[in-house]
């Protein structure tokens, strides 16, 4: 990725706003989560990964069959609401 250096004023209330260029470069929509980080006299911004982008990004060591990921969900369930779901 390109570097991409824009200044930026802060506004009421410490409000910061992103330049036009940075959102699009990374994708950022409303709602999306960043993370602030303070490195010396630098303020780290960096968009944050979903839990599921991370889950994706882990190395699996357990492999399981979706029969035996049924079984389980379903002996969970059956233990949360204490009832079978056998049909």
């Amino acid at each position: 990725m390109n570097q991409i250096v824009e200044e930026v004023r802060v506004g009421k209330r410490y409000a910061l706003y992103l330049p036009r260029s940075v959102v699009k470069a990374l994708g950022i929509r409303e709602g999306d989560k960043l993370t602030l980080t303070v490195e010396g006299d630098a303020i780290v911004l960096r968009k944050s990964k979903s839990f599921f982008e991370i889950a994706l990004e882990i190395k699996k060591v357990l492999r399981l069959s979706p029969e035996e990921i049924e079984r389980i969900s379903l002996e969970a369930q059956e233990e949360m609401l204490g009832e079978s779901n056998e049909d």
